[in-house]
């Protein structure tokens, strides 16, 4: 039995005892008190031994409950100990055989693994060989090509230092310096101007051997002659090279522009002094000079170009501005031109209102001629209309015999005509 069960076995006998108690008292009020009390103490002694005789019972009872619980206790030990022995015995080998698999797995995964590996290394290699040939190939071809090009640049360079040197040694010749201005000049006023309207090597003083590079014709020169605009050209190359390079090294350029402007000056008075001889020639000149870096230097300078326009009466211009202020010349020249023939244009007009005039008799002549033959109509009508009136009455023939008497008398009226 188990411990619950004899508790409550011991709860219960108790409750009963109670109980019986209990009743005892209430049955047996009217008797007397001492056998009342004999009786409970009789029954108390009996419940007494009834309760250390199951106490006893109880005792053995959990004694043997114990025994009977360590014997199944160290039963179920055993039996849990043998059992989990065997699971383990049998995990053991269950898992001993699972890592035999998954190596034989791995095995073959890695094997197979291996020779995948070994044939893309190989097709890589493959690949690769042919791209980096062929990447090569390229590269050699164009560092070939690229050399071949520099080779080439490097011979142009070689061309163009030669050229840049010959041409060093052209603008140092002060005299190769001024046919180059000069020729440069002379191809704007070919593009520009007419022939006709400029010369070459001008001599703008009598008995003087002096000759202006160009002049350009205009009208209003004594007697007739053509007013000379002289156009000079000037390169003061040295000063102002010696002036860019100041201004790279930032050094001396006072001294560099003062140099550059004293030899603009006189540049300008030279061709003061030789070629502007009025009224030969106009009161001012033009100093033409070949290059835009130039002109746009001269302009930098303050007042200088102010300068040369009051006190020497010269005026500098670039390739640029050359070509416009011809063309203004030419605007000029075109004025000029029309001016000259308006009055031709003007008696043309005089004569072709004279035969205008005489156009108008001879319209006068013809009106009058068609109104005379209008009214020998108008009265070839009348008649006709009296004749009609007079014919109303004849009777009408066929149209044969009308032809054939009209033919007829035609042919005899022809004849009369012809004898006539």
């Amino acid at each position: 039995m188990t411990p619950p069960t004899i508790l409550t076995i011991i709860i219960t006998a108790l409750t009963a005892a109670n109980l019986i108690l209990l009743l005892l008292s209430r049955r047996d009020k009217a008797k007397d008190r001492d056998s009342a009390e004999n009786r409970g103490k009789a029954e108390l002694t009996r419940l007494t031994d009834e309760i250390k005789r199951l106490d006893t019972v109880l005792r053995e009872e959990f004694a043997r409950s114990r025994q009977e619980g360590q014997e199944s206790g160290r039963a179920s030990r055993e039996e849990l100990s043998q059992a989990l022995k065997t699971n383990r015995e049998e995990l053991s080998q269950s898992l001993k055989e699972t890592r035999d698999t998954v190596e034989a797995r791995l095995r073959r995964i890695q094997e197979e693994n291996t020779r995948q590996l070994e044939e893309m290394r190989k097709t890589v290699d493959e690949k690769l060989r042919e791209s980096v040939e062929k990447r090569f190939d390229e590269s050699f071809k164009l560092i070939s090509d690229r050399l071949e090009q520099v080779h080439r640049g490097l011979g142009e360079m070689q061309t163009l230092a030669s050229g840049v040197g010959d041409l060093k040694k052209v603008l140092t010749n002060v005299k190769t310096r001024g046919n180059l201005g000069e020729i440069q000049l002379g191809a704007i006023l070919e593009q520009i101007l007419s022939p006709e309207q400029y010369e070459r090597n001008a001599a703008v003083r009598q008995g003087s051997q002096e000759r202006v590079e160009y002049a350009v014709r205009l009208p209003g020169g004594v007697d007739g002659a053509p007013l000379l605009l002289p156009i000079d050209s000037k390169f003061p190359i040295e000063d102002y090279q010696r002036l860019l390079d100041a201004y790279d090294s930032n050094t001396e350029l006072e001294t560099a522009s003062r140099q550059f402007e004293s030899a603009v000056k006189k540049n300008a008075k030279e061709i003061h002094t030789k070629y502007i001889n009025p009224p030969t020639t106009t009161d001012f000149a033009i100093m033409f000079v070949p290059t835009e870096g130039l002109y746009a230097e001269i302009l930098r300078r303050p007042g200088l170009f102010e300068l040369l326009q009051r006190e020497h009466r010269i005026t500098v211009v670039g390739p640029a501005n050359t070509a416009a202020f011809l063309s203004s010349l030419q605007m000029g020249f075109r004025t000029l031109a029309i001016e000259k023939r308006s009055s031709e244009v003007w008696e043309l007009l005089g004569a072709v209102k004279t035969e205008f005039g005489k156009f108008g008799g001879v319209l006068d002549g013809i009106k009058n001629k068609i109104n005379a033959a209008a009214n020998e109509l108008d009265r070839v009508g009348v008649r006709s209309r009296a004749i009609e009136r007079r014919l109303r009455g004849v009777e009408e023939i066929d149209a044969y015999r009308a032809d054939a008497l009209l033919g007829e008398g035609e042919g005899a009226h022809g004849a009369d005509t012809a004898d006539f």
